[in-house]
Protein backbone atom coordinates (compact mmCIF):
# COMPACT_ATOMS: atom_id res chain seq x y z
CA UNK A 1 0.00 0.00 0.00
CA UNK A 2 2.85 2.41 0.56
CA UNK A 3 4.37 1.55 -2.46
CA UNK A 4 1.49 2.25 -4.61
CA UNK A 5 0.57 5.92 -2.74
CA UNK A 6 4.52 6.72 -3.06
CA UNK A 7 3.81 6.02 -6.82
CA UNK A 8 0.79 7.97 -6.99
CA UNK A 9 2.41 10.69 -5.12
CA UNK A 10 5.10 10.50 -7.96
CA UNK A 11 2.65 10.36 -10.98
CA UNK A 12 0.65 13.29 -9.29
CA UNK A 13 3.53 15.31 -8.76
CA UNK A 14 5.46 14.36 -12.06
CA UNK A 15 2.26 14.89 -14.60
CA UNK A 16 1.41 11.62 -16.99
CA UNK A 17 2.62 13.65 -20.29
CA UNK A 18 5.85 13.94 -18.78
CA UNK A 19 5.78 10.38 -17.76
CA UNK A 20 4.88 9.59 -21.51
CA UNK A 21 7.43 12.04 -22.70
CA UNK A 22 10.22 10.56 -20.70
CA UNK A 23 9.19 6.86 -21.57
CA UNK A 24 8.98 7.71 -25.28
CA UNK A 25 12.57 8.85 -25.22
CA UNK A 26 13.86 6.04 -22.90
CA UNK A 27 12.67 3.40 -25.51
CA UNK A 28 14.28 5.56 -28.53
CA UNK A 29 17.47 4.98 -26.71
CA UNK A 30 16.37 1.15 -26.34
CA UNK A 31 15.90 0.51 -29.79
CA UNK A 32 18.80 2.59 -30.83
CA UNK A 33 21.02 -0.40 -31.09
CA UNK A 34 18.47 -2.30 -33.20
CA UNK A 35 18.55 0.42 -35.43
CA UNK A 36 22.18 0.89 -36.22
CA UNK A 37 22.44 4.45 -34.19
CA UNK A 38 25.25 4.74 -31.69
CA UNK A 39 23.80 5.05 -28.31
CA UNK A 40 26.66 7.36 -26.81
CA UNK A 41 26.46 9.18 -29.98
CA UNK A 42 23.04 9.78 -29.69
CA UNK A 43 23.35 10.72 -25.41
CA UNK A 44 26.47 12.96 -26.58
CA UNK A 45 24.47 14.84 -28.28
CA UNK A 46 21.50 15.11 -26.33
CA UNK A 47 23.46 16.38 -23.53
CA UNK A 48 25.34 18.33 -25.64
CA UNK A 49 22.14 20.15 -26.70
CA UNK A 50 21.44 20.21 -23.12
CA UNK A 51 23.72 22.71 -22.39
CA UNK A 52 23.25 25.08 -25.38
CA UNK A 53 19.93 25.42 -24.55
CA UNK A 54 19.81 25.06 -20.47
CA UNK A 55 20.55 28.79 -20.10
CA UNK A 56 17.60 29.91 -22.66
CA UNK A 57 15.11 27.97 -20.92
CA UNK A 58 16.21 29.37 -17.39
CA UNK A 59 15.37 33.08 -18.91
CA UNK A 60 11.89 31.72 -18.81
CA UNK A 61 12.16 31.85 -15.06
CA UNK A 62 12.22 35.39 -13.77
CA UNK A 63 9.41 36.42 -15.78
CA UNK A 64 7.48 33.79 -14.91
CA UNK A 65 7.71 34.56 -11.15
CA UNK A 66 6.78 37.84 -11.36
CA UNK A 67 3.58 37.19 -13.14
CA UNK A 68 5.22 38.43 -16.58
CA UNK A 69 4.25 35.40 -17.78
CA UNK A 70 6.18 33.58 -20.68
CA UNK A 71 9.05 34.93 -22.51
CA UNK A 72 7.88 35.38 -26.31
CA UNK A 73 9.93 38.74 -26.41
CA UNK A 74 13.36 36.51 -25.97
CA UNK A 75 14.73 37.45 -28.97
CA UNK A 76 15.68 40.58 -27.58
CA UNK A 77 18.02 39.42 -25.37
CA UNK A 78 19.23 36.98 -27.71
CA UNK A 79 20.00 40.89 -29.87
CA UNK A 80 22.05 41.34 -27.14
CA UNK A 81 23.77 38.63 -26.71
CA UNK A 82 24.60 38.92 -30.53
CA UNK A 83 25.71 42.86 -30.39
CA UNK A 84 27.99 41.74 -27.74
CA UNK A 85 29.24 38.89 -29.63
CA UNK A 86 29.93 41.00 -32.51
CA UNK A 87 31.72 43.51 -30.37
CA UNK A 88 33.71 41.10 -28.72
CA UNK A 89 35.32 40.16 -32.34
CA UNK A 90 35.08 43.21 -33.14
CA UNK A 91 37.88 44.29 -30.97
CA UNK A 92 39.81 40.73 -31.71
CA UNK A 93 39.49 39.50 -28.18
CA UNK A 94 40.62 35.68 -28.18
CA UNK A 95 40.30 32.43 -26.54
CA UNK A 96 38.55 32.66 -23.40
CA UNK A 97 38.66 36.22 -22.92
CA UNK A 98 36.68 36.72 -26.08
CA UNK A 99 33.58 34.62 -24.34
CA UNK A 100 34.28 37.17 -21.04
CA UNK A 101 34.05 40.01 -23.23
CA UNK A 102 30.99 39.05 -25.16
CA UNK A 103 28.87 38.58 -22.07
CA UNK A 104 30.49 41.99 -20.58
CA UNK A 105 29.68 44.01 -23.90
CA UNK A 106 26.32 42.62 -23.90
CA UNK A 107 25.31 43.33 -20.40
CA UNK A 108 24.56 46.91 -20.90
CA UNK A 109 22.31 46.35 -24.23
CA UNK A 110 20.21 43.68 -21.82
CA UNK A 111 19.84 45.90 -19.29
CA UNK A 112 18.98 49.07 -21.85
CA UNK A 113 16.63 46.97 -24.19
CA UNK A 114 15.16 44.97 -20.87
CA UNK A 115 14.49 48.38 -19.04
CA UNK A 116 12.33 49.53 -22.33
CA UNK A 117 10.48 45.91 -22.62
CA UNK A 118 9.62 45.79 -18.72
CA UNK A 119 8.29 49.87 -19.42
CA UNK A 120 6.29 48.59 -22.54
CA UNK A 121 4.80 45.28 -20.32
CA UNK A 122 3.69 47.27 -17.09
CA UNK A 123 1.64 49.31 -19.28
CA UNK A 124 0.22 46.29 -20.81
CA UNK A 125 -0.55 44.28 -17.74
CA UNK A 126 -3.01 40.97 -18.67
CA UNK A 127 -1.75 41.21 -22.01
CA UNK A 128 1.83 40.51 -21.46
CA UNK A 129 2.73 37.47 -23.71
CA UNK A 130 1.37 38.81 -26.84
CA UNK A 131 2.61 42.16 -27.07
CA UNK A 132 5.87 40.12 -26.10
CA UNK A 133 5.91 38.35 -29.16
CA UNK A 134 5.34 41.30 -31.22
CA UNK A 135 8.33 42.53 -29.81
CA UNK A 136 10.77 39.74 -30.12
CA UNK A 137 9.30 39.41 -33.88
CA UNK A 138 9.76 43.30 -34.50
CA UNK A 139 13.46 43.63 -32.99
CA UNK A 140 14.43 40.78 -35.41
CA UNK A 141 12.86 42.29 -38.34
CA UNK A 142 14.85 45.63 -37.29
CA UNK A 143 18.20 44.07 -36.70
CA UNK A 144 17.69 42.31 -40.00
CA UNK A 145 18.66 46.27 -41.16
CA UNK A 146 21.56 47.31 -38.36
CA UNK A 147 23.51 44.14 -39.21
CA UNK A 148 24.30 45.57 -42.39
CA UNK A 149 24.46 49.39 -40.95
CA UNK A 150 26.76 48.77 -37.98
CA UNK A 151 30.29 50.30 -38.82
CA UNK A 152 31.71 46.71 -38.50
CA UNK A 153 35.13 46.32 -40.11
CA UNK A 154 36.19 42.72 -38.88
CA UNK A 155 37.05 40.85 -42.32
CA UNK A 156 36.15 37.79 -40.73
CA UNK A 157 32.69 39.09 -39.99
CA UNK A 158 31.68 41.92 -42.94
CA UNK A 159 30.36 40.52 -46.69
CA UNK A 160 34.13 39.89 -48.86
CA UNK A 161 32.91 42.16 -51.70
CA UNK A 162 30.94 44.82 -50.10
CA UNK A 163 33.88 45.16 -47.21
CA UNK A 164 30.30 46.20 -45.51
CA UNK A 165 27.35 44.73 -43.61
CA UNK A 166 27.54 41.71 -41.85
CA UNK A 167 27.57 37.82 -43.00
CA UNK A 168 24.63 35.63 -41.94
CA UNK A 169 26.79 33.50 -40.74
CA UNK A 170 30.71 33.93 -38.72
CA UNK A 171 32.72 31.48 -37.91
CA UNK A 172 33.99 31.92 -34.17
CA UNK A 173 37.26 29.83 -34.92
CA UNK A 174 39.86 31.32 -33.18
CA UNK A 175 37.45 33.03 -30.71
CA UNK A 176 35.49 31.29 -28.38
CA UNK A 177 34.28 28.07 -30.66
CA UNK A 178 33.70 25.04 -27.37
CA UNK A 179 35.05 27.74 -24.78
CA UNK A 180 33.19 25.48 -22.54
CA UNK A 181 32.28 22.46 -24.54
CA UNK A 182 36.40 21.49 -24.41
CA UNK A 183 36.62 22.77 -20.51
CA UNK A 184 36.75 19.62 -18.05
CA UNK A 185 35.12 17.24 -20.86
CA UNK A 186 35.08 13.82 -20.24
CA UNK A 187 35.24 11.47 -22.94
CA UNK A 188 34.78 7.61 -22.55
CA UNK A 189 34.88 6.33 -25.97
CA UNK A 190 31.79 7.59 -28.37
CA UNK A 191 30.45 9.33 -24.96
CA UNK A 192 31.07 13.02 -24.57
CA UNK A 193 30.18 14.49 -21.22
CA UNK A 194 30.52 18.72 -21.59
CA UNK A 195 30.69 19.08 -17.74
CA UNK A 196 32.04 22.79 -19.02
CA UNK A 197 28.70 23.98 -19.75
CA UNK A 198 27.33 21.90 -17.31
CA UNK A 199 28.99 23.94 -14.76
CA UNK A 200 28.46 26.66 -16.18
CA UNK A 201 24.68 26.44 -16.22
CA UNK A 202 24.81 25.42 -12.84
CA UNK A 203 26.40 28.42 -11.31
CA UNK A 204 23.71 30.61 -13.61
CA UNK A 205 20.94 28.18 -11.49
CA UNK A 206 22.44 28.16 -8.12
CA UNK A 207 22.43 32.29 -8.55
CA UNK A 208 19.13 32.59 -10.11
CA UNK A 209 17.78 30.06 -7.15
CA UNK A 210 19.78 32.00 -4.22
CA UNK A 211 18.21 35.35 -5.82
CA UNK A 212 14.72 33.81 -5.65
CA UNK A 213 15.60 33.10 -1.90
CA UNK A 214 16.44 36.44 -0.83
CA UNK A 215 14.16 39.30 0.08
CA UNK A 216 14.07 41.05 -3.48
CA UNK A 217 13.33 37.62 -5.01
CA UNK A 218 10.64 36.84 -2.53
CA UNK A 219 9.36 40.08 -3.07
CA UNK A 220 8.99 39.19 -7.11
CA UNK A 221 7.78 35.72 -6.58
CA UNK A 222 5.07 37.67 -4.62
CA UNK A 223 4.05 39.93 -7.10
CA UNK A 224 3.14 37.02 -9.41
CA UNK A 225 1.35 34.94 -6.83
CA UNK A 226 -0.54 37.21 -5.10
CA UNK A 227 -0.55 41.57 -6.64
CA UNK A 228 -3.00 42.42 -4.22
CA UNK A 229 -0.40 41.10 -0.70
CA UNK A 230 2.45 42.14 -2.70
CA UNK A 231 0.77 45.85 -2.83
CA UNK A 232 -0.64 45.52 0.79
CA UNK A 233 3.49 44.64 1.75
CA UNK A 234 4.49 47.74 0.25
CA UNK A 235 6.11 45.92 -2.63
CA UNK A 236 6.49 48.23 -6.07
CA UNK A 237 5.28 45.94 -8.29
CA UNK A 238 5.73 47.72 -11.42
CA UNK A 239 9.41 47.95 -10.10
CA UNK A 240 9.93 43.80 -9.32
CA UNK A 241 8.40 43.42 -12.77
CA UNK A 242 10.82 45.45 -14.70
CA UNK A 243 13.43 43.44 -12.38
CA UNK A 244 12.39 40.43 -13.43
CA UNK A 245 12.11 41.09 -17.16
CA UNK A 246 15.67 42.79 -17.01
CA UNK A 247 17.02 39.58 -15.77
CA UNK A 248 15.73 37.55 -17.94
CA UNK A 249 16.59 39.56 -21.03
CA UNK A 250 20.16 39.58 -19.75
CA UNK A 251 20.40 35.44 -19.36
CA UNK A 252 18.86 35.53 -23.09
CA UNK A 253 22.11 37.11 -23.56
CA UNK A 254 24.06 35.10 -21.93
CA UNK A 255 22.32 32.02 -23.06
CA UNK A 256 22.53 32.65 -26.67
CA UNK A 257 26.39 33.66 -26.35
CA UNK A 258 26.96 29.82 -24.66
CA UNK A 259 24.55 28.11 -27.50
CA UNK A 260 27.21 30.20 -29.75
CA UNK A 261 30.25 28.90 -28.52
CA UNK A 262 28.90 25.33 -28.51
CA UNK A 263 27.55 25.70 -32.32
CA UNK A 264 30.93 27.42 -33.49
CA UNK A 265 29.07 30.01 -34.87
CA UNK A 266 27.44 33.31 -34.78
CA UNK A 267 23.83 33.35 -36.61
CA UNK A 268 22.41 36.87 -37.26
CA UNK A 269 19.44 38.15 -39.37
CA UNK A 270 16.62 35.59 -38.87
CA UNK A 271 18.10 33.29 -36.82
CA UNK A 272 16.36 34.70 -33.05
CA UNK A 273 13.48 34.89 -35.10
CA UNK A 274 12.12 31.16 -34.01
CA UNK A 275 14.50 30.80 -30.47
CA UNK A 276 11.60 31.72 -28.01
CA UNK A 277 9.00 29.03 -29.03
CA UNK A 278 11.17 26.04 -27.86
CA UNK A 279 12.66 27.74 -24.97
CA UNK A 280 8.83 28.36 -23.73
CA UNK A 281 8.00 24.54 -24.64
CA UNK A 282 10.62 23.51 -22.76
CA UNK A 283 10.06 24.93 -19.97
CA UNK A 284 6.24 24.05 -20.03
CA UNK A 285 7.36 20.48 -20.73
CA UNK A 286 9.44 20.59 -17.56
CA UNK A 287 6.02 21.07 -15.52
CA UNK A 288 6.07 24.95 -15.45
CA UNK A 289 2.89 27.00 -15.74
CA UNK A 290 2.38 30.89 -16.58
CA UNK A 291 3.00 32.03 -12.88
CA UNK A 292 5.15 28.85 -11.49
CA UNK A 293 8.73 28.10 -12.37
CA UNK A 294 11.66 25.91 -10.58
CA UNK A 295 14.63 24.90 -11.88
CA UNK A 296 13.61 21.81 -11.96
CA UNK A 297 11.25 22.55 -14.39
CA UNK A 298 13.91 24.21 -16.68
CA UNK A 299 16.43 21.03 -16.31
CA UNK A 300 13.33 18.13 -17.17
CA UNK A 301 11.78 20.41 -19.67
CA UNK A 302 15.06 20.98 -21.36
CA UNK A 303 16.45 17.34 -21.11
CA UNK A 304 13.07 15.76 -22.32
CA UNK A 305 12.90 18.86 -25.19
CA UNK A 306 16.15 18.27 -26.25
CA UNK A 307 16.16 14.57 -26.31
CA UNK A 308 13.55 13.77 -28.21
CA UNK A 309 14.34 16.23 -30.91
CA UNK A 310 18.12 14.66 -31.41
CA UNK A 311 16.77 10.68 -31.04
CA UNK A 312 13.77 10.87 -33.00
CA UNK A 313 15.22 11.98 -36.27
CA UNK A 314 18.51 9.75 -36.20
CA UNK A 315 16.05 7.01 -34.86
CA UNK A 316 13.36 7.41 -37.76
CA UNK A 317 15.90 7.49 -40.79
CA UNK A 318 17.61 4.34 -39.43
CA UNK A 319 14.68 2.65 -39.61
CA UNK A 320 13.36 3.45 -42.47
CA UNK A 321 16.75 4.15 -44.45
CA UNK A 322 16.03 7.64 -45.94
CA UNK A 323 17.19 10.60 -44.72
CA UNK A 324 14.17 12.91 -43.74
CA UNK A 325 15.94 13.80 -40.57
CA UNK A 326 14.89 17.60 -41.28
CA UNK A 327 11.65 16.94 -41.95
CA UNK A 328 11.23 14.89 -38.80
CA UNK A 329 12.96 17.47 -37.07
CA UNK A 330 10.05 20.00 -37.84
CA UNK A 331 7.07 17.86 -37.38
CA UNK A 332 8.04 16.90 -33.87
CA UNK A 333 9.51 20.00 -32.71
CA UNK A 334 6.31 21.82 -33.73
CA UNK A 335 4.62 18.87 -32.09
CA UNK A 336 6.20 19.63 -28.80
CA UNK A 337 5.51 23.10 -28.85
CA UNK A 338 2.12 22.77 -29.98
CA UNK A 339 1.35 20.35 -27.03
CA UNK A 340 3.72 22.55 -24.71
CA UNK A 341 1.31 25.77 -25.87
CA UNK A 342 -1.90 24.19 -25.65
CA UNK A 343 -0.87 22.91 -22.15
CA UNK A 344 -0.55 26.68 -21.19
CA UNK A 345 -3.78 27.69 -22.47
CA UNK A 346 -5.50 24.65 -20.16
CA UNK A 347 -3.02 26.10 -17.17
CA UNK A 348 -4.66 29.90 -17.67
CA UNK A 349 -7.96 28.82 -18.04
Amino acid sequence: MDIKAKVDSFIKSFGWPRIIIALFLLALFLVAPFAGVNVATGLSDTLNRFGMNAVLVLAMVPMIHSGCGLNFGLPLGIISGLLGATISLQMNFSGGLSFIMAILFSTPFAIVLGWGYGVLLNRVKGGEMMIATYVGFSSVAFMCMMWLLLPYDNPTMVWGYAGQGLRTTISLEGYYSHILNDFLALKIGHLTIPFGMFLFFALLALLMWAFLRTKTGTAMTAVGSNPAFATASGVNIDRMRMLSVVLSTWLGAVGIIVYQQSFGFIQLYMSPFYMALPAVSAILIGGASVNKATITNVIIGTILFQGILTMTPSVMNSLIHTDISEVIRIIVSNGMILYALTRKQEATR
